[in-house]
């Protein structure tokens, strides 16, 4: 039998684990568990397009087992099925006098998410993670995790919902990693964690998180538990600042320079050699190493 097969990280999630009273728990307004999905973000965008009365502001949808992930630019993401976690969030914000957020907020889900998911790996795992802007989360410089955010309809004539999806490498081996800049929590640590606890831990922390930020109207700067605000929260945790960057920008164009900051909707502040300023709202990022002049 393959080694792999005998740790409880490949077995299916356990929805014994993961049902009504662990939604409950983190403040969720239901939480399904699948065997596969081709994305859990494109199956929660139809579910909840095709019946909004029943998938809600922080409906989650999880996947045993995801066959067709997509990360940002239409990447393909998989992993071996039972080492890793693929689970979507279905976001309708509002404030606590039921207003909607303003769609500019949107932009800061997925920090939102990504902060969450560092307290969730520190708790569960012991694991120092970092924040690499737009949309990674990373151990010793190394990917564990993509957030992939999506507009949804809204329902009834409101605006836009969001589908916020997360793929965490769990129980992967060092062999079955997709690239050489990628980990997961079982190379991290050097020992098997249950997903299930990994899940629980993320979610409820990005539900919490979530309900704070909805409660400041969607506002990056407004305090939230703890003081700081979460644009402040996001660039204590992002590795991104403060490092020389290339920013490979849509449509092909190259930028590089030094990232000095987030702007109020989160895009990447860069300064070129020449002192020329820009923000980025999208592109992928390369942290360039001046000593040995090599990428990391």
């Amino acid at each position: 039998m393959d080694e792999h097969a005998q740790t409880p990280a490949r077995g299916p999630l356990d929805r014994t684990l993961l049902g009504v009273d662990a939604a409950r728990e983190a403040g969720l307004s239901r939480l399904e568990i699948v065997d596969e999905a081709d994305s859990t973000n494109a199956q929660l965008t139809r579910l909840a397009s095709e019946a909004p009365e029943e998938w809600g502001d922080l409906a989650v949808l999880a996947a045993s087992h995801q066959t067709a992930g997509r990360g940002r630019l239409q990447r393909h993401w998989e992993s071996p099925e039972g080492t890793s976690i693929a689970v979507s969030v279905l976001l309708r914000p509002h404030n606590r006098a039921g207003r909607p957020l303003p769609t500019q907020s949107y932009s800061w889900f997925s920090p939102l998410a990504a902060l969450a998911l560092r307290e969730a790996l520190a708790e569960t795992a012991g694991l120092e993670a970092s924040v690499k802007w737009p949309n990674d989360v990373v151990v010793d410089g190394l990917k564990i995790s993509g957030i992939l955010a999506q507009l949804a309809p809204g329902a009834h004539e409101e605006p836009p919902a969001v589908v916020l999806g997360t793929g965490i490498n769990v129980g992967q081996a060092q062999e079955e990693l997709p690239v050489p800049t990628a980990t997961s929590v079982r190379v991290a640590t050097g020992r098997d964690l249950p997903r299930e606890q990994v899940l629980s831990a993320y979610l409820a922390a990005f539900a919490r998180r979530y309900r704070q930020f909805c409660a400041v109207d969607g506002d990056p700067d407004a305090p939230l538990a703890g003081g700081r605000g979460l644009a402040g929260q996001v660039e204590d945790a992002t590795v991104t600042l403060g490092k020389r960057v290339r920013v490979e920008l849509p449509g092909g164009r190259m930028l590089e320079g030094r990232a000095t900051g987030l702007d109020r909707h989160g895009a990447l502040l860069v300064v070129e050699d020449d002192g020329a300023r820009h923000a980025v709202a999208a592109g992928d990022v390369v942290h360039l190493r001046p000593a040995a002049g090599g990428y990391a």
